[in-house]
C-alpha cells in the first residue's frame, strides 16, 4: 500500500502493547475500552455513552438531524456499533444520523486513543473520531480544545485528516495533517489513534505515524490539549467541511466501529 503524507493546516483525539518507533517509545496497558458487545439493533451502553440530538447544522452548517433511535445508532449483535446516515425528512432535516459521546460519563488524559473503524463514503458523508476537552461546557469551544483523531471526506475515500482546534487555531486556521493511500479507506477496517503526551500529539493509521502537532507550533497561541477529553463517534451530513450530498449519494451508509480504546503508558 503506498502511503502519502501531509502536514499543512486545513478546514474543519489489563492488556500491553510495546512499541519501537522513535516518535513511541513505551509500554501501554489498556486501561479503558468499549467492545461494543451486546444485542443486534440495542443502544450502546448508556453508562458510558450518551446522544447529541438535534438539527442545528452543529456550528458547521450540518444538514443532518442526530436522533437517539437505533435507526441511526446500534449494536450490530457481533461486536459492532453502527452509525448510520439516512436520506429521510425528520423535525425539519432532508437526513437522519447519529453522534454520542461519553461527555459527563468518562474522560481520559494523556495517554493512546484508538478505534478500529470501516469508513462510509458518499459525497456530503463526513466520518469522525473526535475528542473534546472536558471543560466545554465551562470555557467553550476552541479555549476547551478539539483533537481530531480521525476525520474523511466521503467523496474522497483515499485520504484521512487529523487536526487540532485551540484559541487562535481553529476552523480554516486548524493546525493538521492528512495521510493519502492508493487504497480506498472504506473497503475494510484500519485502526485510527492518536498518542498524546505532555506537549505533542501524533497521530497513526494501522501503526503509521503520518503527523505530529508540538506545542511550540501553534504560533504563540496557548496549547490547551494537557488536561482531561470526552470521546465522540459519529457520522455528519454536509456541512462547511466539505461539499453536499447530491442525488447521486447512495444512502443510508454506515460507520462500523469494531472498538475505543484507550491506554495509558507503563514507565
Amino acid at each position: 500500500m503506498l502511503w502519502v503524507y501531509s502536514a499543512v493546516p486545513f478546514l474543519l483525539g489489563c492488556q500491553t502493547v510495546s512499541d519501537t518507533d522513535t516518535a513511541d517509545i513505551g509500554t501501554w496497558r489498556l486501561v479503558w475500552s468499549d467492545e461494543f458487545d451486546g444485542s443486534a439493533n440495542t443502544a450502546p451502553d448508556p453508562t458510558v455513552w450518551t446522544h447529541d440530538v438535534g438539527g442545528n447544522g452543529w456550528g458547521n452548517g450540518q444538514l443532518e438531524y442526530n436522533t437517539d433511535r437505533t435507526d441511526n445508532v446500534r449494536l450490530t449483535g457481533e461486536g459492532m456499533l453502527e452509525i448510520v446516515a439516512q436520506r429521510e425528512e425528520y423535525e425539519g432535516n432532508a437526513y437522519t444520523s447519529g453522534r454520542i459521546k461519553t461527555q459527563g460519563l468518562w474522560t481520559g488524559g494523556y495517554g493512546r486513543y484508538e478505534a478500529r473503524i470501516q469508513l462510509p463514503e458518499g459525497q456530503g458523508v463526513w466520518p469522525a473520531f473526535w475528542m473534546l476537552g472536558a471543560d466545554f461546557d465551562t470555557v467553550g469551544w476552541p479555549t476547551c480544545g478539539e483533537v481530531d483523531i480521525l476525520e474523511m471526506r466521503g467523496d474522497n475515500p483515499y485520504e484521512v485528516h487529523g487536526t487540532i482546534h485551540g484559541p487562535g487555531y481553529s476552523g480554516g486556521e486548524s493546525i493538521g495533517g492528512s495521510l493519502t493511500s492508493d487504497q480506498s479507506f472504506v473497503d475494510d477496517f484500519h485502526v485510527f489513534r492518536v498518542d498524546i503526551d505532555p506537549e505533542h500529539i501524533a497521530w497513526y493509521v494501522d501503526d503509521q505515524l503520518y503527523f505530529t502537532a508540538r506545542s511550540g507550533e501553534t504560533g504563540g497561541m496557548p496549547w490547551v490539549f494537557d488536561d482531561q477529553y470526552f470521546l465522540l463517534l459519529n457520522v455528519a451530513v454536509g456541512g462547511n467541511y466539505l461539499d453536499n450530498p447530491t442525488d447521486e449519494t447512495q444512502f443510508p451508509v454506515s460507520m462500523l466501529v469494531d472498538y475505543v480504546r484507550f491506554y495509558e503508558r507503563v514507565q
